[in-house]
């Protein structure tokens, strides 16, 4: 069974910090939406209120990956991370279309809005986003889940900013088709983060070579190893967003079996150290299976 998910509980409570904080925002952008009679800023309460949910998904799944194996998940609860990233991206994208939907309608149907209150709020909602990305920044980077969250509050906060944009624009020139153009141009940055985390996804749960990661490169390195003939059967994947696992047939020289055991330490030190792949199964061959090809290495 694979151990219990690296890491302290910090990123957890970021992110329980991060959903109230963002619910609360959404209460007073419907307050001020309607004060102002600003569908601009209903959409973004809108916008948010997504945010807190994928933020809240992230958290369930945060919490999911880190339960240890049992004898039914035997590899654990990695991917419970991995799938909410691949819902939360989905969400992403169904934003964008509307989004561009109701860019659409604003740029045929322009409405005047209350623009000095648009900018108050605006600017509250940037400090809000950027203190929830600046606490979620340094997990993000190892962690599938953690970054789909991040991404929807670079979303917002670009949706912040396009607000504000637009609420001074507006001001200085009546230009009330400003905030249309925005929105379409932060709509289709959301797709291409989204994007990005959706193929990412799909890799893990399709079992595909990690991300950054060289099939060829791994080989090579292992069959680099002393009393290493061939390496063959090659299957690498990942667990979770930074747990990754090997398989593979190794042909080694007719060795005591001492010999072999330093040897497996050895593959196991290069492939944790260089590759950061922990999880390896590992079976060692004198001579090759039927069907297997020719070993391409020879004794030196």
């Amino acid at each position: 069974m694979l151990r219990r998910r690296r890491g302290s509980g910090g990123s957890g409570r970021i992110l329980q910090w991060s959903l109230m904080l963002t619910l609360g925002f959404v209460g007073v952008e419907i307050l001020a939406g309607l004060r102002a009679d600003s569908l601009a800023l209903l959409s973004d309460a809108a916008h948010n209120f997504t945010d807190a949910l994928a933020l809240l998904l992230a958290w369930f799944g945060y919490r999911v990956a880190g339960r240890p194996a049992d004898e039914v998940k035997t590899y654990g609860y990695h991917r419970a991370g991995v799938l909410a990233a691949f819902v939360n991206a989905g969400v992403l994208l169904a934003l964008a279309a509307y989004i561009v939907f109701e860019s659409c309608r604003r740029w045929l149907w322009p409405r005047a809005v209350q623009e000095l209150t648009m900018l108050v709020v605006a600017l509250l909602g940037l400090a809000v986003n950027l203190v929830i990305m600046l606490g979620l920044a340094k997990e993000r980077r190892r962690d599938l889940n953690i970054r789909s969250a991040w991404a929807h509050m670079l979303g917002d906060a670009l949706g912040s900013v396009g607000i504000l944009a637009g609420a001074l624009l507006i001001r200085l020139t009546g230009w009330q088709r400003v905030d249309a153009l925005l929105s379409a141009l932060i709509a289709v940055l959301i797709v291409w983060t989204a994007w990005d985390i959706i193929r990412e996804a799909a890799n893990i749960l399709l079992e595909g070579l990690p991300r950054g990661m060289n099939l060829a490169t791994v080989i090579e390195a292992m069959r680099g190893v002393p009393g290493v003939l061939d390496v063959h059967d090659v299957h690498i994947w990942s667990l979770g967003s930074d747990t990754h696992a090997l398989s593979c047939h190794v042909v080694v020289d007719e060795v005591a079996s001492s010999e072999s055991e330093g040897i497996l330490k050895e593959i196991k030190r290069l492939l944790c150290e260089r590759f950061q792949i922990e999880h390896t199964t590992i079976q060692f061959e004198r001579a090759l299976c039927e069907g297997c090809p020719i070993p391409t290495r020879r004794r030196r």
